[in-house]
């Protein structure tokens, strides 16, 4: 909050769009309506009721990070619902687009500034930093969905984008490439957690981070996509579609 008010520098914002609700990219959501009351917030539909309420969300996530939770997100305010602006997907507002991009969150949109030409994928589009050439997609639980991610990647190709400005971190003109990449990477990291075991899967994202990255450059991936945490997300998955086949 302190780093975010102060690169505002007095400026007051009319619009907080979010891509998803993970404490990452919207921790902050509530606080900031406390800060600016008129402040609208843009989260898809089955986001919502948990800004409104955050308790599950809190729930989970203190399950995930333990007692790390209060030093990484702190106090989590509930978003007023008078606050909410609800998307489904589809939207043209304001001079931007929206599409509904699950595959790394159910309930994940994307935001393409028609003006610009510059979308805002959120985490649809991986991790990768300015410096090294290492492009990573987070694959936390609960919610991951390799066949929906890729229609994800495919329909924000669809709009032309520009620009793709990613969360973590950066903006990138190389949009064409960087798409190729993230659904090489996808497809990478399933298959090999698919045949390892956790513990493995987060020493070969250690060695990777090692490997393309520097010291500073590998913390900031460890932040952004715990090592620990990425297995688990996959294998969620694996196991919805053994058990879909299983009782097809």
């Amino acid at each position: 909050m302190d780093t975010l008010l102060e690169a505002l520098d007095g400026e007051r914002p009319r619009t907080l769009l979010l891509t998803h609700i993970h404490f990452d990219h919207a921790g902050a959501a509530g606080a900031l309506v406390r800060e600016w009351s008129d402040l609208e917030v843009w989260v898809h539909e089955r986001g919502a009721r948990h800004l409104v309420d955050p308790t599950r969300l809190v729930a989970s996530a203190k399950r995930l990070y333990g007692d790390e939770f209060e030093r990484l997100w702190g106090e989590v305010v509930p978003v007023p619902e008078r606050s909410l602006r609800v998307l489904s997907g589809g939207e043209r507002q304001d001079g931007w687009e929206v599409a509904y991009t699950p595959g790394h969150a159910s309930h994940h949109v994307s935001y393409l500034h028609r003006d610009s030409g510059w979308v805002f994928p959120g985490d649809t589009c991986g991790v990768r930093l300015p410096a090294g050439d290492l492009l990573l997609p987070p694959t936390p639980p609960p919610d991951i969905d390799l066949d929906a991610w890729s229609d994800s990647l495919d329909r924000i190709e669809a709009w032309e984008p520009e620009r793709v400005a990613i969360t973590h971190f950066g903006d990138y003109g190389d949009v064409a490439e960087h798409l190729d990449r993230m659904r090489a990477a996808l497809r990478h990291w399933s298959e090999l957690a698919a045949r390892v075991d956790r513990e493995t899967y987060a020493a070969e994202l250690r060695s990777a981070f090692a490997a393309a990255l520097d010291e500073q450059g590998a913390l900031a991936f460890s932040q952004a996509m715990p090592p620990e945490q990425q297995w688990l997300g996959l294998n969620r998955y694996f196991q919805r579609v053994r058990e879909a086949g299983a009782t097809g």
